[in-house]
């Protein structure tokens, strides 16, 4: 048994410890915002926070994960009133969506560290996650947004 600590709250787990955190997150707890995209942690759509850093969910066993605070897009507001969400809505910035979850928890952690980032440094940051419809402008955009908003919040 593996109890796992999943956006707050600690929650056994029986299955195979090697099974990925990805497996775990959305076939044991129903947690489907992270998407399995290629599997070897190149596109960024399984993307959650472990001890509040990006974490490509589909690299990580479910024993690795033990004693760690994992975040997935749901553990960010209880309402879709985090600043990174109400700037993805405003912005508009998903076309199909798939890596969007990967996308928003990238730009948590980047504005967790660099409250007003630059173009450059959200670039730099971002640029590990994939978006198959080309939304970059659209992301960009709403990270800057929601720099401000966290300011506002603040």
């Amino acid at each position: 048994m593996i109890t796992l600590t999943i956006n707050g709250k600690p929650r056994p787990f029986s299955g195979d410890p090697e099974m990925p955190l990805l497996w775990v997150l959305r076939d044991e707890f129903n947690l489907k915002g992270a998407k399995f995209g290629c599997g070897m942690g190149l596109c960024g759509a399984c993307t959650v926070h472990v001890n509040g850093e990006p974490a490509r969910s589909c690299l990580m066993t479910a024993a690795e994960m033990s004693g760690k605070s994992i975040t997935t897009i749901e553990g960010l507001s209880v309402d879709g009133s985090h600043p990174v969400q109400l700037a993805w809505e405003a912005i508009d910035v998903p076309q199909c969506g798939y890596c969007q979850a990967g996308q928003m928890m990238t730009a948590c952690a980047l504005l967790a560290k660099t409250p007003n980032p630059n173009d450059v440094e959200i670039d730099s940051a971002m640029s590990g996650n994939l978006c198959r419809c080309g939304t970059y402008r659209r992301i960009r955009a709403a990270v800057h947004q929601a720099a401000e908003l966290g300011k506002v919040r603040k």
